[in-house]
């Protein structure tokens, strides 16, 4: 058993004077430096292709055989390799050559491609590079289903072949696949009795898939007709390791060997393995991740071809990630330096190192979709500035956004590192030696912070390292703390010379902070690419929603609660069903109706509710009412930043739940006048809160449904204006019965008839006794500053004193003819002396005070000119002192309160970023 380790563990380190074969050099490889380690005797062939370490006698019949050895009947002028323009490279990754059919397509783009010379990179197939890791893992550990494994290995190539290939072809190739499945059984034996198998091992077996893909793919165009040789990259690909990840390729001896392989292989069409390459010691390696795509970046340098195209199963490069923002959309060209930090932060782009070798050339990348062949991809390649069309438009210089999830920030922080010199090279050489990734910087220039973000996984042992490294600091008092902040995730904004514009910045941080987004620090570097900010992890996709939206104008989506489906809910939604799709085209509003509660029942959706079946849909999917999951459910929906919750209700318990809502950072619309109208301190407490956080509270509908009533008062205050009394009839109910109670009429009659034409509340006696009047007086008392309860407000009732213990509405309506007399003799009186009778409430600024009762007025008054349900309230100001600014209009009905709320909505959405 020890000689087989041995013998693995020297894979590792052959000598460099082997020499590297150019026929079937993978096969050629594994006799070389494979076949010692399991024959007791070398064989003829091995003694033909082995050069043996200096120090050893070789066998006289030794040759070598190394592709740097040219015929001399090969003219070198006819076959220099031509590079330049006319050559374009592709890449196929594995889902594009991941079946047989899908081979054929790749084959039918290459011999569609009308470039004069064609150099096409492919991985192994979808799947075949991690069955490769398996063999191993399985072999390593002494698991024999690795022959099962092997077989299944075959398998797959073996019924693909079948599929596209025939006659000479096939067996070919079929021969092949059984020389090298023979090899890897052998080798894979090897491993398996030493139980362990160095990186060369595993780069050498991994690599197979390569092999047969390319070999699979050059034989179904050479079948076309096409001018194809198949190139093994270990040939031609020279890379130096540089780390346990990383490989930095040699171009000049990569050159060399690619004009010398292409002395021997002229043709038009060069299929090239991807991923795998060779040491300056000729011994197997591979790119490490994303190896394919930088494989086809290196040819396309060392070819300085006229374009790289990278084919996937995306139609390009999204300006964010689709899976988390639906309106992410294609981005038509990115800069190299764009794709380089989108790819650094986690977007599905390229591996930055991609970016490398093309970038030095000018050779731009395409990203196209091989399953959409008429989507036209994404141009990766200097930036082509229009100075005049970006200054028009703001997106041009954010290009898109990326986020990196299962971080933690550490913070390091004391007044002791104030201008100690390094310091910041102190703490980031304890970092580094637990091998951490920091991933962000964020420092103040005093140095008294340092914040950097980590790998939640690495963070205990940074901040261990960290603490042991600076105990006498810590115990001093030089350092205050190092501390860790878990669960964070990093945004980042990335965009062409985006940091020098002005306003960039601004609108990022605008719109993290209209969706409630705390953010925990900020880095943002002179390079002018990225901004970039750390958020808690649960807020992430929140954030990237947010700031999408913001600067692709794309909708601007309000996830919606509707609390109470009576008669103004009900109608509400009904007014969001007709004007959707007009909000969706003209306005970017999508108001996404995520739940409706009613007092017993409610209807939830994670994609929103279809309002023109919302009744059916409540019927057959409604579920027992919930408040909590109802509104974790609204909320919870981390794909919407924006939540607003519409409570349609009068009902003070859930007026309750307003401050909570606020401080989760949920939006609040309502004609509710419960909250507003209810203790003071509560009322403070709310007014507070909303002031304090970018959580919006609209409660125009609260005075006047519809009127522009509490805006109106809120823009004199605002500009300066000094209000000194407001006086309205601001119930719509009490303000039909009075316009109508005249000519002889009797007061139940008209009492009746407003309750018939649903005016009022279905027990009148809630219009009449005047509290609802009184509440509104309240609202709009403390929206002028003045500190009242509603016990403060004396209010005249009209519901007489003997029918106020009535059982019932209708108890209360048969017995309120008795009192009509007393309420004509009121209106004679006032008829009698040229007034009419108007139910009002006053707010008299001036004395700190307010009422509600029946007052007198002239018949040339604003408020004796009114007809049906309309209110009027008139607001006498230091600027409207001898005329009073008058607000007049409907007060009343389902659908003008709807429309109030409804207005309400779509100011908030305006807030949000919605264009105005």
């Amino acid at each position: 058993m020890a000689s087989f380790s041995a013998a693995v563990a020297q894979f590792s380190r052959v000598s460099p004077t082997h020499t590297l074969l150019h026929s079937h050099s993978h096969d050629r490889l594994f006799h070389s430096q494979c076949r010692p380690f399991f024959l007791s005797r070398p064989s003829h062939s091995l003694r033909k292709g082995l050069t043996l370490p200096r120090g050893r006698e070789a066998p006289s019949t030794t040759v070598r055989a190394s592709f740097t050895d040219v015929s001399p009947s090969v003219s070198l002028e006819e076959k220099q390799l031509p590079k330049g323009e006319t050559w374009s490279v592709h890449k196929f990754g594995g889902t594009c050559v991941g079946t047989s059919q899908r081979i054929k397509n790749v084959a039918d783009i290459i011999l569609k491609d009308d470039s004069e010379r064609k150099l096409v990179v492919v991985s192994a197939m979808s799947k075949v590079t991690d069955m490769m890791y398996d063999l191993i893992h399985k072999a390593q550990s002494r698991d024999e289903s690795y022959i099962a494994a092997l077989d299944a290995v075959l398998e797959k190539h073996s019924a693909t072949a079948h599929d596209i290939l025939d006659g000479d072809n096939l067996a070919s190739f079929l021969s092949k696949l059984h020389h090298d499945i023979s090899n890897l059984k052998a080798m894979l034996r090897a491993i398996y009795i030493a139980g362990h198998a160095t990186e060369s091992f595993t780069d050498f077996v991994v690599g197979h898939g390569e092999l047969w893909s390319a070999q699979m793919l050059s034989l179904v165009i050479t079948k076309n007709g096409a001018d194809c040789k198949w190139m093994d990259t270990r040939d031609v690909l020279i890379v130096n390791p540089t780390g346990s990840n990383q490989v930095d390729p040699d171009y000049l001896e990569s050159e060399q060997r690619l004009e010398k392989w292409y002395s021997l292989n002229p043709c038009k069409v060069i299929i090239a393995t991807g991923f795998i390459a060779s040491t300056p010691q000729n011994i197997p390696t591979t790119l490490k991740r994303d190896g394919s795509d930088f494989s086809a970046a290196i040819m396309g340098a060392l070819f300085k071809a006229r374009q790289v195209t990278i084919w996937t199963d995306v139609d390009g490069v999204y300006s964010a990630d689709p899976r988390k923002v639906s309106e992410a959309v294609i981005l038509k060209t990115l800069s190299y330096q764009e794709a380089w930090e989108m790819s650094y932060f986690g977007a599905n782009v390229l591996h930055p190192r991609t970016i490398i070798p093309v970038m030095r050339y000018g050779i731009p990348i395409m990203i196209r979709n091989i399953f959409n062949l008429s989507a036209p991809g994404t141009k990766i390649c200097h930036p082509s500035v229009n100075d005049h069309e970006d200054r028009q438009n703001l997106q041009n210089f954010v290009k898109g956004f990326a986020t990196i999830d299962n971080l933690a920030l550490v913070n390091v922080e004391g007044t002791g590192m104030a201008g100690v010199p390094g310091t910041a090279s102190a703490i980031f050489g304890a970092v580094k030696d637990v091998g951490a990734n920091v991933i962000m910087i964020s420092q103040a220039s005093s140095e008294h912070s340092v914040c950097f973000a980590v790998p939640e996984k690495e963070v205990k042992a940074v901040a261990e390292t960290l603490q042991s490294r600076f105990r006498q600091a810590l115990d001093n008092g030089r350092l205050s703390q190092v501390a860790v902040i878990p669960n964070c995730s990093i945004l980042a904004a990335v965009g062409q010379k985006m940091a020098s514009t002005p306003g960039v910045s601004a609108s990022l941080f605008n719109a993290l902070a209209k969706a409630n987004i705390n953010v925990r620090a900020i880095a943002q570097g002179c390079s002018e690419y990225n901004i970039t900010v750390v958020v808690k992890r649960e807020d992430c996709i929140k954030a990237l929603r947010a700031v999408h939206s913001r600067f692709y104008l794309s909708r601007t989506t309000i996830a919606m609660g509707i609390i109470g489906p009576g008669l103004i809910g009900s109608t509400l939604l009904d007014q969001l069903r007709d004007q959707a799709s007009t909000l969706k085209e003209e306005f970017n509003i999508d108001l996404r109706v995520m739940g409706i509660l009613g007092s017993k029942s409610m209807l939830l959706s994670d994609v929103g509710i279809d309002l023109a079946r919302w009744r059916e849909l409540r019927e057959e999917r409604g579920e027992v009412a919930n408040m909590e999951k109802f509104v974790q459910h609204v909320h919870g929906n981390h794909f919407i930043p924006n939540t607003a919750l519409v409570d349609c209700t009068a009902d003070s318990v859930i007026a309750g739940y307003y401050y909570d809502w606020l401080r989760k950072g949920i939006h609040v619309v309502t004609p509710n006048k419960k909250a507003n109208s209810g203790p003071l301190d509560q009322y403070l407490k709310l007014r507070a809160l909303q002031r304090q956080s970018y959580a919006h509270y609209f409660y125009e509908a609260t005075v006047g449904a519809g009127l522009p009533i509490v805006s109106t008062l809120r823009g004199l205050l605002e500009t300066g204006d000094k209000i000194l009394q407001i006086e309205g009839i601001f119930s719509g109910t009490l303000s039909y019965i009075f316009n109508n109670f005249k000519d002889g009429r009797a007061f139940s009659e008209v009492v009746s008839e407003a309750k018939e034409a649903g005016y009022t509340e279905p027990d009148p006696r809630d219009d009449l006794s005047g509290t609802d009047v009184a509440r509104k007086v309240i609202i709009l008392a403390r929206e002028s500053g003045l500190k009242l309860e509603l016990s403060n407000i004396p209010v005249e009732s009209l519901v007489p004193e003997p029918l106020r213990a009535c059982a019932s509405a209708q108890e209360f309506m048969q017995e309120l003819p008795k009192f009509d007399q007393e309420f004509t003799k009121k209106q004679e009186d006032a008829e009698n002396a040229g007034e009419v009778l108007r139910y009002v409430g006053v707010v008299d600024v001036t004395n700190e005070k307010g009422v509600v009762e029946l007052r007198r007025y002239k018949k040339d008054h604003p408020f004796a000119q009114l007809s049906g349900s309309d209110n009027i309230i008139a607001f006498t100001t230091r600027r409207y002192k001898d005329q009073p600014l008058i607000v007049r209009g409907p007060g009343a009905g389902a659908q003008v309160t709807a429309g109030g709320i409804f207005s309400d909505i779509l100011r908030l959405a305006s807030y949000l970023g919605a264009p105005s």
